[in-house]
C-alpha cells in the first residue's frame, strides 16, 4: 500500500495512471525498456495485465510408458545428484562407481514412481501439457506523479499513450 492508500489492484487510485495500454506483453514491456533507455525512473512503473485467461496447451499423448520414461529421467537426475554428493567424500576414483549406481537406482525407482503415479489416475488424465496465464490487455501504469512525463516520453519515441 503506498502513501494514499492505493495498490497494484486498484489501478484506478489517483496515485495509479495508466499511460500505455498494449495487446501483448512484450509490447508493454518494449514501452518501459525504452522508458528506462531514457532514464526515467522506472521504479515508478507497473506492467498490470487484466482479462486473464489460463491457457492449456496439450503437448501429447500420456501413456504408462512414456510416465514411466519421465519418471526414470527424474530419477536418474536425482540420482546424480545424490551420486556427486555421497562421491565428494570418497576418495580415489570409487566415486565413479557411485556416480553410476545413484543414476541407475534413482532411474528405476522414478521408472517404478512414475508408471504407479499414472496407473493411479485411471485413466482419468491421459495426456500431457503445459499451462499459462495470458491477459487480453497489458496496461503501463505510473504512480507517483511520474505520468506525464512518461507519456512525453513514449509520444517521443512514436509509441502510442492513452490520455
Amino acid at each position: 500500500m503506498s502513501e494514499t492508500g492505493s495498490s497494484p489492484l486498484n489501478p484506478v487510485s489517483a496515485a495509479w495512471n495508466t499511460v500505455a495500454s498494449h495487446d501483448t506483453y512484450e509490447e508493454a514491456q518494449a514501452a518501459v525498456d525504452l522508458l528506462s533507455d531514457e532514464k526515467f525512473p522506472v521504479e515508478h512503473i507497473d506492467i498490470v495485465g487484466t482479462g486473464l485467461r489460463l491457457v492449456e496447451h496439450v503437448t501429447g499423448r500420456l501413456t504408462k510408458g512414456r510416465a514411466a520414461a519421465a519418471g526414470a529421467a527424474g530419477g536418474a537426475w536425482f540420482g546424480l545428484l545424490i551420486g556427486l554428493l555421497v562421491g565428494l567424500f570418497t576418495p580415489g576414483p570409487v566415486w565413479l562407481g557411485l556416480l553410476l549406481g545413484g543414476i541407475l537406482i534413482g532411474a528405476a525407482w522414478g521408472a517404478a514412481f512414475g508408471f504407479a503415479g499414472h496407473a493411479a489416475t485411471g485413466g482419468r488424465r491421459d495426456f500431457a501439457s503445459t499451462q499459462r496465464l495470458v491477459a487480453s490487455r497489458y496496461d503501463v501504469i505510473v504512480r507517483g506523479g511520474h505520468a506525464e512525463e512518461a507519456r512525453t516520453v513514449l509520444r517521443r519515441a512514436g509509441m502510442s499513450t492513452t490520455p
